[in-house]
């Protein structure tokens, strides 16, 4: 990544930790990704290939920033769905010199992703109302190709919320999992490559 887009990314994420200590609704805030996990899924993306990639939870764009360097990286692209994003989203996107990488979409994550075909997404990233995930239920998991990889946030600072989540994951035969302890935690599951 060149130090120009690093330093705005540095520049956004202090930004957007600044903006959510003022804010008394956590429906407001924008919960940027931290950096260590940004770093990660940008190198996943990278070691693993990753071409169509899609994230839940754009807000101001900061890990979609991240997510799309590293798609450019790969020839691939990336769908970022949220049901309000930050208006700043696609303009940080301009800056970052990332837009064309990126279609933004408006609506909710659940219909979305129902809507995808069986097995068309590399890295599916999910970093929105954690609550909401079992709701979604099979699509995050249907959509996945073999060998595709799903990321899940928050996983260690909000257990309860990603609980119930986490088990329909495991209760999946072929599919392995793993919570990094990076950042508010990062669950990692991927999907057998022999189904």
């Amino acid at each position: 990544m060149d130090s120009a887009l690093r330093d705005l990314l540095d520049e956004l994420y202090a930004d957007g930790v600044a903006f959510d200590a003022t804010q008394n609704d956590r429906l407001l805030t924008r919960r940027n990704l931290e950096p260590a996990s940004a770093g990660l899924l940008w190198s996943l993306v990278q070691i693993a290939g990753v071409r169509n990639a899609i994230e839940i939870g754009t807000s101001n764009g900061y890990s979609t920033i991240w997510l799309a360097d590293a798609l450019t990286r790969t020839g691939g692209r990336l769908t970022s769905v949220d049901v309000a994003p930050d208006p700043a989203a696609e303009a940080n996107l301009v800056r970052a010199g990332r837009r064309e990488t990126v279609r933004l979409h408006r609506g909710d994550g659940g219909r979305f992703l129902a809507g995808l075909p069986d097995a068309c997404v590399d890295l599916l990233f999910l970093d929105a109302e954690r609550t909401e995930y079992p709701r979604w239920w099979p699509h995050p998991l249907r959509v996945l190709r073999p060998g595709g990889v799903m990321a899940i946030d928050n996983v260690l600072s909000h257990p309860t919320e990603v609980a119930g989540f986490l088990s329909l994951l495991d209760d999946q035969p072929g599919i392995e999992g793993r919570t990094i302890d990076i950042g508010k935690g990062l669950h990692l599951a991927w999907r057998d490559l022999r189904l």
